[in-house]
């Protein structure tokens, strides 16, 4: 029995565990979603978050590199933020290597 003394009918704590993990999942996975789905649009350098990772390409560049992820933009700053924060040399990135990009604004 409640304080009030009224009997609840144990559907209803049933009902209202499978609605809590219902939610709890969909919450998940819309979540997995989005992430996903910035990994998707980021791959080809459309989008770029505050910081986003770059797989380097068979005869990219770090120039290359800004310019796709920065199209329009003078590279030259995002080629040196790229090297400062992933402490490589222009010449030396090789192809697989992932690479931090920051954002070019």
């Amino acid at each position: 029995m409640t304080r009030t003394g009224v009997r609840i009918p144990t559907g209803m704590y049933q009902r209202r565990r499978r609605l809590a993990a219902t939610l709890s999942v969909a919450l998940v996975a819309g979540a997995w979603a989005g992430l996903l789905g910035r990994i998707v649009a980021g791959d080809d350098g459309s989008r770029l978050a505050s910081r986003s990772s770059y797989v380097v390409r068979q005869g990219d560049t770090l120039w290359s590199i800004a310019r796709r992820v920065a199209p329009g933009e003078d590279p030259r700053p995002l080629v040196d933020a790229i090297v400062s924060v992933n402490g490589v040399d222009a010449g030396a990135i090789v192809p697989g290597q992932t690479l931090l990009v920051p954002s070019a604004g």
